[in-house]
């Protein structure tokens, strides 16, 4: 039990008891009061699973240098949350202590907020959904501003964070590594390694996969002082989702979805997801007039290498029917064939569903500009989110397939081609 005097020197001050029931309270806060010290530096640690944490001033926080001059850390929480979470007083007091005037921190959060006065101002906010991915736009823009603080001073160092200072935090640190002249691959073992104790740091496949997207649209300047990468943002590029088909599925026989894509509002950074379409995968059987659905393709000029043709040698839409029905039948294959196709652009999700309400069994985050010969395929591996329920309908072979339709030829070589690596 706490002394007076011990209680003080903690910084914690407790009122004289007075008379009556109030005489026995004084021990019983100070109980409390130990227990949830106790206790919520044992949550935090809890929380912050295979993360790499400092201890540093004395405080025990969840965040790492990734380089010298970039930090990444979970969210600088008041009042409850400080329970599991960086408690902001003792995220400043570290900043102020190590970088004084020195530090700008990048929120990512869509979710959760703080008082930017905290911290002197210097806070900027590229708000995107949990586990899920950005748009091409806000990754410039984050890039370009951590590149111009940076610059403006040898000591100055960024600090990035989502909620949990993993994968949102994780994808952007790569972002910025990548623009510095890393490899996606380079960028990612990096970051995991100085993370996480397991070595996992951006482990949502969508996640990873924008990485690998944003390496092929910058475009690096040769020589070592020639400044940033251009970086050449796709072309708009609509796509029409014909047909979404989940190969080898086991112990259902019917999967919903629901198909978004990122919308742009103006004045505003953060793009909520808007649906465009849901409906139900069901099981093929013979006979179905949805299983000879054709399928498109892109033909060009033999030995044009560049996608570019002449007016007299324009691409030409080739039909090829569909010849697996010896495949579709010999395991469950789940399908819907959109009687009106779906147009689809920029940054699209689809979700999985066991029911049309609830039960998420993965989601898959991609961008129209990257889709190859109007198909594209997810393994369990390439799906985000795949927990217990989801895993429980996937057969050895399983796989999800989108079919889209052809691009339009005037815009499928600036949308397409030249980030089909």
């Amino acid at each position: 039990m706490f002394s007076p005097i011990g209680s003080s020197q903690m910084g914690l001050k407790f009122s004289k008891s007075g008379p009556g029931r109030a005489g026995n309270t004084a021990p019983v806060l100070q109980h409390r009061m130990l227990a949830f010290l106790t206790a919520s530096s044992f949550i935090r640690n809890l929380v912050s699973k295979k993360r790499r944490r400092m201890l540093v001033g004395g405080y025990d926080l969840d965040m790492s240098y990734i380089t010298d001059r970039v930090l990444a850390m979970s969210f600088p929480a008041e009042r409850m949350r400080a329970m599991y979470r960086n408690p902001l007083w003792q995220v400043k007091s570290v900043l102020e202590m190590n970088h004084q005037g020195h530090y700008k921190i990048y929120n990512l959060c869509i979710e959760e907020d703080y008082d930017p006065s905290h911290f002197h101002g210097r806070v900027e906010k590229f708000p995107f959904d949990d586990n899920h991915v950005p748009n091409f736009e806000m990754m410039k823009l984050f890039c370009e501003s951590v590149h111009t603080w940076l610059s403006n001073d040898p000591k100055n160092i960024a600090v990035i964070h989502c909620m949990a200072g993993k994968g949102r935090t994780g994808l952007m640190v790569c972002a910025y590594l990548v623009y510095t002249g890393m490899s996606a691959e380079e960028a990612l073992q990096l970051y995991a390694q100085k993370r996480t104790t397991n070595n996992e740091g951006v482990s949502i496949p969508s996640q990873r996969r924008y990485v690998g997207y944003w390496e092929n649209i910058l475009s690096c300047p040769r020589g070592v002082s020639n400044g940033p990468p251009d970086v050449n943002l796709p072309q708009p590029c609509s796509r029409e989702l014909w047909r979404i088909r989940l190969y080898d599925t086991v112990n259902t026989t019917s999967v919903f979805f629901v198909v978004s894509e990122l919308q742009e509002i103006p004045n505003q950074i953060y793009r909520p997801p808007a649906e465009v379409a849901k409906s139900c995968c069901r099981e093929i059987k013979k006979g179905s007039e949805a299983n000879c659905s054709p399928r498109y393709f892109l033909s060009f000029v033999e030995g044009d290498e560049g996608g570019t043709t002449s007016e007299s040698e324009e691409p030409r839409v080739v039909v090829q029917m569909d010849t697996e029905n010896p495949i579709l039948y010999q395991k469950t294959c789940l399908d819907y064939h959109f009687n009106k196709p779906v147009r689809v652009s920029g940054d699209v999700r689809v979700i999985f569903y066991q029911k049309m309400i609830g039960g998420r069994l993965f989601y898959v985050c991609f961008n129209t500009a990257f889709i190859k010969n109007g198909l594209l395929q997810f393994t369990i591996r390439d799906l985000d989110k795949v927990g217990k329920a989801g895993r429980s309908i996937c057969g050895p072979a399983f796989c999800v397939e989108l079919l889209f339709g052809p691009a339009n030829p005037k815009h499928s070589m600036s949308c397409s081609s030249d980030y089909d690596k």
